[in-house]
């Protein structure tokens, strides 16, 4: 059974840190491109980050580079994304994202919300 199980999300004040974490199971994990996004109320959901097979190479969206970095670990069939200086327009809904021609697989997704 495919699953991709987001943790780490909550409240935090703007400036703060946060770490995601996607624990992944149920496919061939090494082989799939790793992404993290985001969908804000009203808004379309949008690429936070990716990591391709092995973490050589990253893609990050302009409003994170700098702040945001995306980890993977393919011995723990891992995830992460630690996140700092956080904004209230990082508030959002984060979801983990496994791709692979042809196969795409979703998390259920994690609030983060940035106020004060």
């Amino acid at each position: 059974q495919v699953r991709l199980v987001e943790s780490g999300g909550g409240l935090v004040q703007p400036g703060g840190s946060r770490r995601l974490s996607c624990a992944a199971s149920g496919f061939a994990f090494n082989m799939y491109v790793m992404r993290w996004y985001r969908q804000a109320p009203g808004k379309e959901r949008e690429l936070v980050a990716s990591i391709e097979y092995i973490g050589a190479t990253t893609i990050y969206a302009d409003s994170v580079k700098g702040r945001f970095t995306i980890s993977r670990d393919n011995s723990k069939n891992t995830v992460s994304l630690p996140m700092n200086s956080l904004n209230p327009a990082d508030t959002a809904l984060y979801y983990c994202h496994a791709r692979r021609v042809p196969s795409n697989y979703w998390g259920p997704g994690t609030q983060v919300t940035v106020s004060s």
